[in-house]
């Protein structure tokens, strides 16, 4: 894939970022994730590729969402397939609290998979326990092997978790092995990065979220050489037949990493609010301060990028 893409899908979660800031911790969920799709949509129809949408927030009846099949880009000899969350945790914006994050994740045509948006079991984890997680084992045993793995005691590891009633016994059976928690309300995107960033001081990401978000997960942690496994929850009969209608024939198939996420996949993110993976933006008369990130799997590269933006100066920008 074209590194000069890099700078350009950047700049899509910058625009965002930038337009749903503008309505962090005003209580306003639909406002928020509505100004980061325009801006997003707006951003990826300025860039000369032929784009389509297969994880998006939607289907086309739910328009003006980015919808799932949704055609973007200028056009041209380049096709690629895009995985986004333009506003992932839009509670989090809303309410005015950490780690609300604009994605996006990039493949070349056919290598993400085409996940319904439904609910996925899954583990996340950093370089140092790659090959260390299963799904068909115990949260404990997944622990051990992770601690095994890192060369450390199992309470010496912290596991983060949506707090969600559905992870009851999954966050009791965590405490009753040592293990530490940090329980998230909401942003399992950034959760499984943090548990792939040294230093983050996260080791592993369990329990079960989005789908969609699973799949831009397996693609980030892709580039920064983790581990990731995910396995669809799919309960009623009109599920199992929307995901068969989808190419998935085995509803209780375990998937890998690079089943998730194929080949040359590149990821590019911005912090909307504050957050331990990159900073929100920061409003100054004028303009503001973004924070993002480029991943590239095929180098291996990551580059963390501080743009100062000027809002009078390029009409794409945020409108006062």
């Amino acid at each position: 894939m074209n590194r000069n893409f890099a700078l350009e899908f950047v700049r899509v979660t910058e625009a965002a970022a930038l337009s749903s800031s503008r309505l962090m911790g005003r209580g306003d969920e639909k406002s928020a994730d509505q100004a980061a799709v325009d801006a997003m949509r707006n951003a990826l129809n300025s860039i000369e590729f032929d784009g389509k949408v297969v994880i998006g927030e939607g289907e086309r009846d739910e328009a003006p969402m980015l919808y799932i099949g949704e055609k973007v880009g200028k056009g041209g000899s380049v096709r690629l397939d895009l995985a986004l969350d333009p506003l992932e945790g839009t509670t989090i914006c809303a309410k005015g609290l950490n780690n609300s994050i604009s994605v996006i994740a990039i493949a070349e045509d056919g290598n993400f998979l085409h996940s319904p948006d439904c609910y996925m079991e899954k583990i996340a984890v950093g370089a140092e326990a790659k090959g260390a997680i299963d799904l068909n084992r115990s949260p404990t045993d997944n622990l051990k092997e992770i601690a095994k793995a890192k060369k450390c005691a199992v309470s010496d590891l912290t596991a983060i978790i949506l707090d969600r009633p559905r992870h009851e016994g999954l966050i009791k059976e965590v405490r009753m092995s040592g293990a530490r928690i940090w329980l998230i309300g909401d942003g399992d995107v950034s959760a499984a990065i943090a548990a792939a960033t040294p230093g983050s001081g996260v080791d592993v990401l369990f329990g079960s979220g989005g789908a969609p978000e699973g799949v831009i997960a397996a693609a980030a942690l892709r580039c920064l050489g983790g581990d990731f496994v995910g396995r669809l929850v799919l309960k009623k009969d009109d599920e199992i037949t929307r995901a068969r209608t989808m190419g998935i024939q085995d509803p209780k198939k375990i998937y890998k990493i690079d089943e998730l996420a194929k080949g040359n996949v590149m990821f590019c993110a911005t912090g909307v609010t504050q957050g331990t993976f990159l900073n929100g933006i920061r409003l100054f008369p004028g303009g503001a301060f973004s924070h993002s990130v480029v991943m590239r799997s095929e180098t291996g590269t990551i580059r963390y990028i501080q743009t100062q933006h000027h809002f009078g100066k390029r009409s794409a920008d945020v409108p006062h």
